[in-house]
């Protein structure tokens, strides 16, 4: 029987709706062979995931998104398979926090200055024991009823270039790659569709990523259009390197994508792990 698989899933220690025990759950309930915890910026959920897996049948791999910034661009490197208890990977990491919190600060300030009445102390209130990303600012606009939805608050205020983004500091994606190599992870370019540059720019930007060590990239991934696929399939082929996959799973967050199978056609074989590890 064929095994599937899915390499970008979230939880509630970032931005995703469910536990990493319920997300255990579900991928067994989903019959899949295997799925990656990549929550943004932190591992914090491995060891509940792993812990509630033990002596099943489901294959954990420990994984995170990094992100990062390229041309005051948002760029997503997710590692696969890292050494998550590495002192020296963790210690790095937490420098790596340390921009996101800064940038959720100048977010908030940003908010206030529209008139919206947000604090540190709000949001701990409204998203204990998570890592704050745009996504969770969305929720609270929505939830505060300052927009009238979570795309709503992406376009006002969130998404790059509306007027209350804050570009991550100090962090590149080459500095991304290179923390993942040192935690012994593979290193993969996320959802480069999404970036929105254009043919060109996107070749540049791969190039240089693959000439800093980049393993692999998305080419299976829920929004792409067949056409989306063959680019990066083609591109990957150009650039020598591995192909990866993911729904990029949020829960409720992300309620028209589900998990392993994105918005309902997407298969990601379990070959494609035994590539990348290749």
């Amino acid at each position: 029987m064929k095994k599937y698989i899915d390499l970008h899933v979230h939880s509630t220690i970032s931005d995703g709706t469910l536990s990493p025990s319920e997300l255990v759950h579900y991928a067994q309930e989903k019959n899949l062979a295997a799925f990656a915890l990549t929550d943004h910026d932190t591992t914090d959920g491995l060891e509940e995931a792993f812990t509630t897996a033990l002596g099943s049948n489901l294959e954990i791999i420990p994984g995170i998104e990094l992100s990062t910034t390229w041309n005051n661009l948002d760029i997503h490197i997710v590692g696969l398979d890292i050494d998550w208890k590495n002192i020296y990977f963790q210690k790095t990491l937490s420098e790596f926090q340390d921009s996101r919190t800064l940038r959720n600060e100048k977010i908030m300030t940003l908010l206030q200055k529209e008139g919206i009445s947000i604090n540190s102390q709000l949001m701990k209130k409204a998203f204990p024991n998570s890592v704050w990303t745009r996504a969770h600012f969305a929720r609270f606009l929505f939830e505060h009823k300052y927009v009238g939805s979570i795309k709503e608050a992406f376009d006002r205020y969130l998404s790059n270039h509306a007027k209350c983004y804050v570009p991550r500091e100090k962090v590149t994606p080459f500095q991304a790659i290179q923390l993942i190599h040192d935690g012994g992870g593979k290193a993969i370019f996320a959802h480069p569709i999404l970036t929105k540059l254009s043919k060109e720019r996107l070749e540049s930007l791969v190039n240089e990523l693959a000439k800093n060590g980049l393993d692999g990239i998305e080419t299976l991934y829920s929004s792409y259009t067949t056409a989306d696929e063959l680019l990066i399939k083609q591109m990957a082929k150009r650039h020598g390197l591995k192909q990866s996959g993911g729904s990029d799973f949020h829960g409720s967050n992300k309620p028209h994508i589900d998990l392993g199978c994105g918005k309902g056609n997407l298969k990601i074989p379990y070959e494609i792990l035994e590539q990348l590890r290749a």
